[in-house]
């Protein structure tokens, strides 16, 4: 029996981000089986759905308190960020709200349940996120061997780590990419100054996510530089096309990649980076490890297995809840 969902995401198809490809893959997975819209926000007075999942615990706070207050009898699930799990859960009191108030707590990578008060962490469960498989590039010999960052210019990408990397790698062959808009005009300003003075550095700019990813799918390898990250789309997708990863060492990362996982650098580190940058080009035997180990990740990753566990999920949660009704489209009643 069809329900009536709705996905609030803080984000949209122009942010183009992180929990904006969520939003759109959870309610493409779902719409087979429901009727799926994704909003900005929830408030009294708009239509009423059976299940609302709200992403960002603090963005999304006001929406999830409204639906809760309004009908408390509905289910809501909350799919937590790296932004919640790893700063506002422990100092913004609507952050730590929405958590008591979700009917179920969604994590992106199981590094994070350690985040969470324990008497909550029985409503928590982990979904891997997911993206199809592309077929891995076959490079021929080439001029350079391309990594690239895909993030946007913001403080919690760490892009000055990247940045500053670029200048003190040593292979000849390395070029550092840089996929992502401004969304920090004083990181912005360095991306220039960076592309201007260091020709191993570009800054290509925002793109849209199909041609991000076929960059992606050409270069040597990917750098995710975070200081936290909730469980990174781009991992997923540089694993899923055959392109190995150089991580920052947090919670977030190792909870995607493993903890036995051989590429990870400090936070913060360019050093450590440009290290990695030129031995993953130059030591076959460093980058062979790397791709196994990637590949051995990417079952997690598979888009059948997130729907899978995300129509679970729904669908337990809509079962169990005496409050929620069949819609149709007229207007949404009140729950009795």
């Amino acid at each position: 029996m069809r329900k009536r969902i709705v996905i609030v995401s803080p984000a949209t198809a122009r942010e183009n981000n992180g929990n904006w490809q969520t939003a759109s893959r959870w309610a493409r997975f779902l719409r087979g089986e429901h009727e799926v819209r994704i909003a900005g926000g929830w408030s009294v007075g708009d239509p009423a759905p059976d299940l609302l999942v709200a992403l960002h615990a603090r963005r999304s706070a006001a929406a999830l308190a409204a639906f809760a207050n309004a009908h408390p009898a509905r289910p809501s699930v909350l799919v937590l960020t790296g932004t919640d799990l790893y700063r506002d859960i422990a100092d913004d009191a609507d952050a730590r709200a929405s958590l008591e108030r979700a009917s179920s707590l969604v994590l992106l990578q199981p590094a994070g349940l350690v985040r969470l008060p324990e008497s909550l962490r029985t409503k928590a469960r982990v979904i891997y996120q997911s993206a199809p498989s592309l077929r891995s590039y076959v490079r021929g010999p080439a001029r350079f061997a391309d990594i690239c960052m895909i993030g946007h210019l913001r403080e919690e990408k760490d892009p000055l780590t990247y940045i500053r990397a670029a200048g003190m790698v040593t292979h000849p062959a390395a070029r550092l990419l840089h996929v992502g808009g401004v969304l920090d005009p004083v990181l912005g300003q360095a991306a220039m100054e960076a592309q201007a003075a260091n020709p191993r550095y570009r800054w290509l700019g925002p793109l849209p996510h199909a041609a991000a990813r076929q960059r992606l799918k050409r270069c040597h390898a990917m750098a995710i530089t975070s200081r936290m990250e909730g469980g990174a789309n781009v991992i997923i997708e540089a694993v899923t096309c055959g392109v190995p990863v150089l991580a920052s060492d947090i919670s977030g990362n190792r909870g995607m990649l493993g903890d036995d996982y051989a590429g990870y650098f400090a936070p913060g580190d360019p050093a450590a980076l440009a290290l990695l940058i030129d031995r993953i080009i130059g030591d076959a035997a460093f980058d062979a490890l790397l791709r196994r180990q990637c590949a051995q990740r990417a079952v997690l990753f598979a888009p059948s297995a997130e729907q899978a566990a995300v129509r679970d999920l729904v669908d337990n949660l809509l079962l169990h809840a005496p409050g929620a009704t069949t819609h149709t489209k007229d207007n949404d009643e009140h729950d009795e």
